[in-house]
């Protein structure tokens, strides 16, 4: 199993069909687990997924449609009687403050879990930790909607061939990325001298919303987007009356960011053939393209 992967719980807007579920994305960062707008039946998926409650440790709801937080109640009365272990931290909208309220206590429970709110009230970092930073980026839907970017910090890739030529090896290379600079024979070797920098790894996640700024600032150079493509190009007027996006403009989006993997997903009921969705963002778009499906289980791409 990756340790950095997608796990798909859900992937139809709006209503469920026969073969697709509500909303619902587990994103395992290493250690780390980031699920994103549970929907209705979310925590029957995580079961069929192989996802335990313990899995999760930050919630993250981009607005209060109802397929985006109808699962909350059952995944955080799961989490309590799992037992869950440590905080976990729950972000959304503040402008729905009550609607979560009312979604965490929609039935008498045994409330065990440390679940700590932190309400968005604009664009910004909001949570860091060794895995870098959680941002969220305003977008424009009907009501108040919040993306998220998972940026890693920029890190070094080691040169054996320049370590070898050196001489630093065993121990002094743990010593060397620690200190910046270690004592080999008569000579300090600086880490430059051995190593390239690496970018560090971009996941971005974006729901309903129509075409702005806030969708490019989410996709800018990311690895992984995860994106709406509730229409075809054929229904862009129903698209842009409701505040979504077509399959065609989320390639267009992951052409102009430099998007390595498009995940597309959040598909419309009226639609029956995925390759649709494909071969519209293909048409723009020639990088990897997925058209999800539930319980899919989609890597990060390596690193660069």
């Amino acid at each position: 199993m990756s340790n950095r992967e997608l796990v798909v719980l859900g992937t139809a807007s709006q209503a469920p069909t026969r073969t697709r579920n509500h909303n619902g994305y587990l994103l395992r960062w290493d250690g780390l687990g980031l699920l994103f707008d549970p929907g209705e039946g979310t925590q029957r998926q995580m079961t069929f997924a192989g996802v335990s409650a313990n899995d999760v440790d930050h919630l993250c709801i981009t607005h209060f449609h109802g397929d985006h937080c109808l699962g909350v109640p059952g995944v955080v009365h799961r989490m309590s009687s799992d037992r869950v272990r440590g905080a976990v931290h729950a972000h959304y909208p503040a402008s729905g403050a009550k609607f979560f309220g009312h979604l965490r206590y929609a039935a008498a429970y045994d409330d065990s879990v440390q679940l700590d709110e932190h309400p968005i009230t604009g664009d910004g970092t909001i949570a860091r930790g060794p895995f870098g930073s959680l941002r969220a980026v305003r977008l424009e839907h009907r009501i108040e909607v919040f993306g998220y970017r998972l940026e890693e910090p920029d890190g070094r890739r080691m040169l054996p061939d320049a370590l070898a030529r050196l001489g630093v090896r065993g121990p002094d290379i743990g010593r060397l990325q620690r200190e910046g600079s270690v004592r080999v024979a008569d000579r300090t070797v600086e880490l430059a001298e051995v190593s390239e920098q690496r970018a560090g790894q971009r996941f971005a996640f974006v729901m309903d919303t129509r075409l702005c700024d806030g969708v490019f600032e989410l996709a800018d150079d990311a690895d992984m987007l995860v994106i709406e493509s509730t229409f075809l190009d054929q229904d862009a007027d129903l698209a842009d009356r409701y505040r979504h996006l077509t399959a065609a403009q989320a390639g267009r989006v992951a052409a102009d960011c430099g998007v390595r993997c498009l995940v597309l997903t959040h598909f419309s009921q009226r639609y029956t053939d995925p390759r649709r969705f494909h071969d519209e963002a293909a048409a723009v778009f020639d990088g990897t393209i997925v058209v999800a499906s539930d319980l899919d289980r989609i890597p990060v791409p390596p690193r660069r």
